[in-house]
């Protein structure tokens, strides 16, 4: 999976290095791979300060530090849900990106009513302030995780090249 990851990684890296820019992650149900696909470039702390994993309600409230009424409303696997937490990451870091993706791996119905196999990425950074959502319609909770990854970090650096979003 990171021999998919790492070369659009390499190309992100470039990307934000050139611009002295820096980002930060959260991962959902990619349970670290998106962070672990940036951090496949050697180097990487020149583009990337960090990020975690918001798997729970008490991580969600430990890593982005929300208040109550910026989470009112706000469901997991939903677009508002992501773009919420990739700007809370970029905030919280202190970064000028925040990526943040959140998704239903499976297998069955997400708590929240999700169906598997959908996810939501959000990017958060200059001026941009883009979603996508995607869709495997696959119950392989593995597959769909690095599904979603390499969906995050494709479209993280078409974001970056001007090809979509912002």
């Amino acid at each position: 999976m990171l021999d998919q990851l790492a070369p659009i990684a390499a190309d992100i890296g470039a990307a934000l290095k050139a611009r002295g820019q820096k980002i930060a992650v959260a991962d959902g149900a990619t349970g670290g791979l998106i962070s672990a696909g940036l951090l496949t470039v050697p180097g990487a702390t020149g583009f990337c300060v960090g990020g975690g994993v918001v798997y729970s309600l008490q991580g969600r409230d430990i890593l982005l530090g929300l208040s109550r009424e910026e989470l009112r409303g706000a469901e997991s696997v939903t677009e508002s849900y992501a773009a919420l937490q990739a700007r809370a990451i970029r905030d919280r870091f202190g970064a000028e990106w925040g990526i943040a993706e959140s998704g239903s791996a499976g297998p069955g119905l997400h708590p929240r009513g999700a169906p598997t196999g959908r996810s939501w990425i959000a990017i958060a950074g200059p001026g941009v302030d883009v979603a996508t959502m995607v869709e495997t319609g696959s119950e392989d909770r593995i597959a769909n995780m690095q599904a979603f990854a390499l969906a995050a970090l494709t479209f993280l650096r078409d974001v970056l090249d001007g090809k979509a979003g912002g």
